[in-house]
């Protein structure tokens, strides 16, 4: 568990368009075996410190024909933003996705004192 010590906690969120590959022929929708895909959410404002943050899968247009499987995960989680990487493997073919993220962190508060040197 995650104990956040602020007076103010920020609550920011959004949904990304991960790829789309059947227009473009990439190798998410014409491909075979491990691929990857990375994208770098930045957020509006930074965070205190570094926020929780949860991605959940909010479109996927697979193919019938082919099995479906897919990891949707978070790296390099930062006050600034984080990466999300989306995985798919063996005869998946996938032509576009899209994902919701929510990011819950201390954030600051306009009566905090700022240091000038």
């Amino acid at each position: 568990m995650k104990k956040i010590f602020s007076s103010v906690i920020g609550v920011d969120q959004g949904d990304v368009l991960i790829f789309s590959d059947f227009d473009s022929g990439g190798s998410m929708w014409t491909g075979k075996g491990q691929r990857a895909r990375r994208v770098r959410v930045d957020f509006p404002t930074a965070f205190r410190e570094e926020p929780s943050v949860h991605v959940s899968l909010k479109m996927m247009d697979m193919a019938q024909n082919s099995n479906q499987r897919f990891d949707l995960l978070v790296e390099e989680v930062s006050e600034q933003g984080f990466t999300a990487i989306f995985k798919t493997w063996g005869d998946t073919k996938i032509a576009r996705a899209s994902m919701h993220w929510l990011a819950i962190g201390p954030t600051f508060n306009d009566d905090d004192w700022v240091d000038i040197d």
